[in-house]
């Protein structure tokens, strides 16, 4: 028997933690479904239950293929639901499926939609200690990545996005790649004061 419908769905906005976690294997395949949704106001409640759920149990991984198809999706908005799925669902992955995506994946970094790539980078995370045989590789993609080709009014964003990237997979595997490349960033002019003073903290 199915937990939710459309109706309890938006009307459980506010209570999707509680929600999600009287799933049943129905509803998952339905709300996977919800992800093609048109309306947003379907769309999102979905996506975010499903990703409440994937924080706490497997069974959201079995749809692990629908997730990567939308990494090439046109929509950027899909793109973004792919990628932010299987960055939650990483945590199950005992088939090891992520490195064969992981090229595909990590390419987002320099996702054509600003969002999208800076949605990808703040995914580390949560993956990174699940497959730490990929970091060396995501390291050097987050120290190629050109911040000249965005938008002068991204590249500070862009910049501390992939700092705190670094960060995070430094807690796991600490790197000279990536001292050299925060020293630099943060004498290289593209951060403000404010910004360096917390990135200092860190430090």
């Amino acid at each position: 028997m199915k937990a939710i419908d459309i109706e309890s769905l938006l009307a459980n906005k506010n209570s999707l933690d509680q929600l999600a976690e009287k799933l049943q294997a129905q509803d998952i395949a339905w709300l996977v479904s919800l992800l093609k949704e048109k309306d947003d106001q379907i769309r999102y409640p979905a996506f975010l239950l499903l990703q409440k759920r994937s924080q706490r149990f497997a069974d959201v991984y079995p749809f692990w293929q629908a997730f990567t198809e939308k990494l090439s999706d046109a929509n950027s908005y899909q793109r973004s639901i792919g990628i932010m799925l299987l960055a939650e669902n990483i945590r199950w992955d005992d088939q090891q499926q992520f490195a064969l995506v992981f090229t595909d994946f990590i390419s987002h970094f320099q996702d054509e939609k600003f969002i999208t790539a800076r949605q990808t980078m703040q995914t580390i995370p949560l993956w990174a200690k699940y497959v730490q045989n990929l970091l060396p590789a995501t390291v050097q993609a987050l120290i190629n990545i050109d911040i000249g080709s965005f938008k002068e009014t991204q590249q500070k964003l862009i910049l501390l996005d992939i700092i705190h990237a670094l960060l995070a997979i430094r807690e796991l595997a600490p790197s000279e790649q990536i001292y050299l490349y925060i020293d630099r960033a943060l004498t290289g002019g593209k951060l403000d004061k404010k910004s360096i003073k917390q990135l200092e903290k860190l430090l």
